[in-house]
């Protein structure tokens, strides 16, 4: 990403984002242009693979804290890749110390640190007479998803994932030249930028618009990459998913994403996990839950049930004479595992189940009850509070 980029783009723009936007907003814009966008659901399409590598470094930059404050520094200091004079600046000069503003000394003549020098880092030459240093270019961040089953999200499992990303050229090693052996860009000089000036005694940089920020021009330019040196590469990886991830969970894999540039570091990889449903058993943040249905003797009397567990063996709990329908009962350490590596608990809920039919034996058994009982009212209570209210 170039300077000029990183100043003039409207990242909230492109994630339809106010610019006052939380860190769950930001998150939700993106997964949901991400999906929309994404190449392997837009298949062929070239204006929907461009939308999405927007939305991608609009997200890697929103999505980080530390280059959110960053960039929207740089927003407020910068218009049109003009630099704003503050309060008081009269006419085209400046009256204060650029050292001061970016954290460096101004006896020492050296590079700016802290605060926006680290995004600046050679952005600013003293004096005008200096030329850009070459830096290294982080790899290009790559984001895949995968759709594990109840289980494997709950236990873990390592996935295959085939993921396409900007490669040094094979061909020609990356060089772009069919021969193995480009030129220095004479208009950079190598460096792969060209200052401009802009006032106040002080330039920007650019891309070099002839080798493209490269810094080398091929003279027999390589016919699988055209002379970009880049050529798009497909790969498989195995990659581990924690136990316990959770439906829509975003894994971020360190240095897994597309190689860096000038010795620069790789990307990273982002796995959006998706989980399908099981028939049994459902998921409350670390616990599981299920719904067992119990017998009416069982819940009136009381009695032991056997409940079945993810992939384990049965427990055995135990019911209180008078169990209500619906009461959640907790199997503990049954449920999903915690980053810490324990796990969570069973939650089990109750569920009266009433025969459709009944043997002449148990409808006798029954309307002895009913006998026995007919002087109960289950609802009075519920009319004295209805009279009540």
């Amino acid at each position: 990403m170039s300077t000029k980029d990183f100043i003039e783009k409207d990242y909230y723009k492109v994630l339809g984002v106010p610019k006052d936007a939380t860190e769950a907003e930001i998150k939700k814009a993106y997964r949901k242009l991400a999906r929309e966008f994404h190449p392997d659901a837009n298949k062929g399409n070239a204006k929907a693979e461009e939308r999405f590598k927007e939305i991608s470094e609009a997200n890697d930059v929103l999505g980080d804290p530390k280059k959110r404050k960053e960039y929207d520094e740089a927003r407020a200091l910068f218009g049109n890749g003009g630099f704003r004079p503050g309060p008081g600046a009269g006419g085209g000069s400046f009256n204060f110390d650029l050292g001061d503003l970016f954290g460096g000394g101004a006896q020492g003549g050296g590079s700016f640190g802290g605060g926006l020098g680290d995004v600046f880092g050679g952005l600013f030459n003293r004096g005008g007479t200096g030329t850009a240093r070459t830096q290294p270019r982080r790899g290009q961040d790559i984001e895949s998803e995968v759709t594990l089953s109840f289980t494997e999200a709950i236990e873990g499992a390592t996935v295959p994932l085939r993921m396409s990303s900007q490669q040094p050229c094979k061909a020609c090693s990356g060089t772009g030249d069919k021969n193995g052996t480009p030129r220095v860009c004479p208009t950079c000089v190598g460096t792969g930028q060209v200052a401009r000036g802009s006032g106040g005694g002080f330039s920007l940089t650019d891309p070099c618009p002839d080798c493209k920020g490269r810094g080398l021009i091929a003279e027999n330019p390589c016919e699988v990459c055209k002379g970009s040196g880049r050529a798009k590469s497909s790969r498989t990886m195995q990659v581990r998913i924690p136990a316990g991830v959770s439906d829509g969970q975003r894994i971020r894999l360190r240095g897994k994403g597309a190689p860096g540039e000038r010795g620069g570091p790789a990307g990273d990889l982002y796995v959006v996990v998706h989980v399908a449903a099981h028939p049994v058993f459902g998921r409350k943040g670390d616990n599981l839950t299920v719904t067992v249905p119990v017998t009416f003797a069982e819940a009136a009397l009381g009695g032991e049930v056997r409940v079945p567990t993810l992939g384990g063996p049965p427990v055995t709990l135990k019911l209180p004479p008078g169990t209500p329908n619906g009461r959640t009962m907790r199997a503990r350490g049954k449920g999903a595992v915690r980053k810490d590596g324990t796990r969570g608990d069973l939650l089990v809920t109750v569920e009266v189940s009433v025969p459709k039919d009944l043997s002449g034996k148990a409808r006798d058994a029954l309307e002895a009850y009913r006998e026995a009982t007919a002087g109960e009212d289950p609802r009075a209570e519920l009319f004295e509070a209805a009279k009540g209210a």
